[in-house]
């Protein structure tokens, strides 16, 4: 039977919790973590858990918790989504629950780009965004539990970061994320707001 990202998150949950148990260790982790990732049925996710006992099953460890403790950050990890983002007299949007990886590059020309980190996973704990914005602009909303660095460029133009969250910076432990780019007659902005993981993921393109 096919699974979907819903499955595959059941499961990294899972071993989330025997990690914090100290049933399995972070290399073991992150192994795993792997498989689940890249797992397309049923039967390639149940050896991931086999040795473990059913109580860890049911148990689910809480993102705020394994921040706290210093514990890898439950949102790394899983194949990398689109690495390109591109809106030539037109419109793209990447949003929902989808995995950034390490490099991604976002283009408009006389168009717009949405970007929304929300309800992102990251393929690595550091990436890139690289923005180029000419007579258009690239909105960047990447949530409050996300380290993250702006050093683009605007010439006339505007490439800048807005904190509309007002909230401390994130752990270490949490994803970074650069963004660098250029903004001609055009802008660039990024948006720090609130995290909302509560709520249920959507995909969308």
């Amino acid at each position: 039977m096919r699974i979907s990202d819903a499955d595959r998150e059941r499961v990294a949950q899972v071993l989330h919790t025997a990690l914090s148990e100290g049933r399995i260790t972070v290399n073991e982790l992150e192994e795993r973590l792997s498989t689940v990732y890249a797992a397309k049925t049923a039967g390639e996710l149940k050896p991931v858990t086999a040795d473990l006992p059913a109580t860890t099953a049911s148990g689910v460890i809480e993102p705020a918790t394994t921040r706290a403790l210093g514990l890898p950050d439950e949102r790394i990890g899983g194949h990398p989504g689109s690495q390109a983002s591109i809106a030539i007299m037109s419109g793209a949007t990447r949003k929902g629950s989808w995995v950034v990886p390490p490099q991604h590059n976002s283009f408009a020309f006389w168009g717009g780009v949405d970007i929304d980190l929300r309800r992102a996973r990251f393929a690595e704990r550091e990436c890139t965004i690289t923005a180029v914005a000419i007579m258009g602009g690239i909105d960047i909303v990447v949530p409050d539990d996300v380290n993250v660095e702006v050093t683009g460029v605007g010439f006339m133009g505007a490439f800048e970061l807005q904190d509309k969250a007002g909230t401390p910076p994130a752990p270490p432990t949490a994803p970074t994320v650069r963004i660098n780019g250029l903004a001609f007659w055009a802008g660039v902005t990024v948006y720090r707001k609130p995290a909302k993981r509560d709520e249920s993921p959507q995909l969308e393109a």
